[in-house]
């Protein structure tokens, strides 16, 4: 395993006013953001940290990138140690944190990169060599000398992880690293992700985002992290069926709504309303399906049998409060939601 997570804590004082510091100067308290959060990656793999907002990915990703030192608990990074070999550590790893804002934007991709190149003690040609190779990677060859202001979301994340990757490091840490594109530069960011990234560099990427999409699109295994406490750890096609990955939405003609309701209905698949669909004269509706995809296999041949008009059939994917709700609480597990 290159990254090995165990018991990592971590706790922050909690502000007070002037008053409460007058009344009692010694009543400090503190907030635990992380809590024993314990994991291991293998080289090679994409591994997801799910959670919403304030559970803590942030501050984990904090402590692997030796950017603040875990109250509690331990980390390797291919097989240093976090806290005492922190110098080592960062020539493996390269983080790409939230709200990052230290390129320079009046400032080409390449003369950001020649600086961080310099700063990572690479000089002339070899400088050159590198900076021409993760400007590749990302495929910002063409930008010229096109200040960073003026790149889109999407080209400034590209640029961000093309600095990360002067270092060539084995690591890479991903804090919601699609947040602020739109759904097509998503999608594609994250196609560059899996083919370029991990595919072709060879990088370990551990991604930390609250978007349940982009897990069950890119991540191999996935942890899910709320209010500090890891939940779970599994392979995401694992979790996606414990969150409700059995539900399927099927677009029903209005007139045949009874008789398949009571098809579904006979075959364990009950139909739950959603109400009107955007064409007239159909209704969407939610079904739970045992089995998987040959449970929806064959309820869609019962009712193609029967001589019944489906418009949609699709796999409903689950969201991160599905996923969170039945972690939580597993003997809901399978049950649609209206």
């Amino acid at each position: 395993m290159i990254v090995r997570a165990s018991g990592l804590t971590k706790a922050f004082p909690v502000q007070r006013t002037w008053w409460e510091i007058a009344r009692a100067p010694l009543g400090a308290r503190r907030s635990e953001v992380v809590h024993d959060v314990s994991f291991d990656v293998a080289e090679g793999e994409i591994f997801g940290l799910l959670g919403q907002n304030g559970a803590g990915k942030t501050t984990l990703f904090k402590m692997l990138a030796t950017l603040i030192v875990a109250d509690e608990g331990t980390a390797t990074i291919g097989g240093l140690d976090v806290e005492t070999q922190a110098p080592e550590v960062r020539r493996l790893l390269a983080p790409v944190l939230a709200n990052e804002r230290s390129l320079y934007w009046r400032l080409s991709a390449r003369e950001n990169l020649r600086l961080y190149a310099a700063l990572q003690g690479m000089h002339g040609a070899a400088a050159h060599r590198e900076v021409e190779r993760v400007l590749a990677i990302t495929g910002l060859v063409d930008t010229g000398v096109k200040m960073v202001g003026a790149f889109s979301s999407g080209m400034r994340q590209r640029l961000l992880i093309a600095r990360a990757l002067i270092a060539s490091p084995r690591v890479l840490l991903l804090d919601e690293p699609t947040r602020s594109l739109d759904p097509i530069s998503a999608r594609d960011f994250r196609r560059f992700l899996r083919e370029t990234i991990v595919g072709e560099q060879g990088c370990t990427v551990l991604l930390a985002t609250h978007d349940a999409e982009e897990v069950w699109d890119l991540c191999d295994r996935v942890g899910v992290l709320e209010r500090g406490r890891l939940l779970a750890v599994d392979a995401t096609t694992t979790l996606r069926h414990r969150a409700g990955n059995d539900r399927y939405r099927l677009w029903v003609r209005r007139d045949e709504v009874p008789r398949v309701a009571a098809r579904a209905a006979g075959l364990g698949s009950p139909l739950v309303p959603r109400g009107p669909t955007a064409e007239a004269g159909w209704d969407e509706f939610e079904c739970g399906i045992a089995g998987e995809v040959e449970g929806a296999a064959r309820l869609l041949a019962a009712l193609t049998a029967d001589g019944h008009a489906l418009a949609r059939f699709e796999r409903v994917a689950p969201s991160l409060a599905d996923l969170i709700e039945r972690v939580l609480r597993p003997t809901n597990a399978g049950a649609p939601h209206a």
